[in-house]
């Protein structure tokens, strides 16, 4: 799982770090994209694994440590406050409700596409 969670906060950083130098820092697109992507990606591998018997490390690797370090919650919510303190209403209501609805929306997907449906 460490090797995961090493992986999961390189690679968090690396697309975090060219989003915001590309897209500016007005509103968290990287901490967003990181989300869905994650839950896409989360929806993906368990829907793969559904029905087979598989080692416990290789999701444990994957979700906990790999995932758990790519995404985040707390970045999230760190962000959203600060656009709330800046007076940006609008923007942490988009942040907050597109967060959920398009990451639950992703991980959908992402369990659909890794059961074959």
């Amino acid at each position: 799982m460490g090797a995961g969670g090493f992986a999961g906060a390189v690679a968090r950083y690396l697309l975090g770090g060219w989003m915001t130098s590309w897209l500016g820092p007005g509103f968290p697109y990287a901490t967003f994209v990181i989300n869905v992507t994650g839950s896409f990606v989360l929806g993906l591998l368990l829907g793969m694994l559904e029905g087979h018997v598989v080692s416990p490390i290789v999701p444990l690797s994957m979700a906990v440590g790999f995932l758990g370090a790519y995404t985040t919650f707390s970045t999230f919510s760190y962000e959203t406050l600060r656009l709330l303190e800046d007076g940006s209403f609008l923007l942490a209501g988009v942040n907050v409700v597109g967060s959920v609805l398009v990451g639950l929306f992703s991980a959908m997907l992402g369990l659909a596409a890794g059961r074959g449906t």
